[in-house]
């Protein structure tokens, strides 16, 4: 991983700040040539930093974990932009489906129960990523973090340091209102996809764990139990 003290992230963000997201996306692309991932979800707005990684690397990989709730809206919108992109697509699917998770805990957990959602989270979203992290082995990451998404992200910057993966996090669109992606979706006439539906998240505010110091080690804990508990 680039190596970059808390002083120079400071400089580096406040720098930074004043390229464009393309210019942001090429600088984080340069710190390891052939390193660098981006990942999504094809939630709304991700048309706009796979258009921009594609242009900084057009073969860059992207990671898509499938947890097999997606709507068909969403599968359709991943679809069309695989294709007009040309996307190098890395898809990495939980090791239990949907349906047979379903058919042996019961329903998606609500709001109310917040450990529910950490273990539900844990093994349909965060161990095929955390797998797909370690099988790419990235040390730039570039993500559609934004800073209005909720109060953690909130804290974040354009660059960090994730510990989590060992990864420099480059986040070009972090700044960005709804207002200026959708001026840059219609500017590139880029698709939205507004049915997208993140079940480990219940709540738009909620953090899932993929950008949490806490979903680690619930990603190995909560799979391991949950499919010990499967195969019992």
């Amino acid at each position: 991983m680039p190596t970059f003290s808390p002083e120079d992230l400071v400089q580096l963000n406040a720098k930074l700040r004043l390229q464009s997201p393309l210019e942001i996306v090429r600088w984080a692309v340069a710190q390891a040539p052939g390193r660098a991932i981006v990942s999504t979800n094809f939630r709304p707005y991700e048309a706009a930093i796979l258009h921009l990684a594609v242009q900084a690397e057009a073969e860059i990989p992207v990671l898509w974990v499938d947890h097999g709730y997606n709507r068909p809206a969403t599968y359709q919108h991943a679809e069309a932009l695989r294709v007009r992109f040309g996307l190098n697509l890395k898809s990495y699917l939980p090791r239990v489906t949907a349906a047979h998770r379903d058919a042996i805990f019961g329903p998606i957990p609500t709001t109310e129960d917040e450990e529910g959602l950490k273990k539900f989270s844990a093994v349909m979203k965060l161990e095929p990523f955390q797998r797909g992290m370690k099988e790419l082995a990235p040390l730039v990451w570039i993500t559609a973090l934004r800073k209005v998404q909720n109060p953690n992200r909130a804290g974040l910057d354009i660059v960090s340091l994730d510990e989590n993966f060992g990864a420099l996090k480059v986040s070009p669109l972090f700044y960005f209102s709804d207002v200026e992606l959708d001026a840059y979706l219609t500017r590139h006439q880029l698709p939205n996809e507004w049915d997208y539906f993140d079940p480990a998240k219940a709540d738009e505010k909620r953090e899932c764990g993929l950008h949490a110091s806490w979903g680690k080690s619930a990603a190995h804990g909560a799979a391991v139990a949950e499919l010990g508990s499967r195969r019992s």
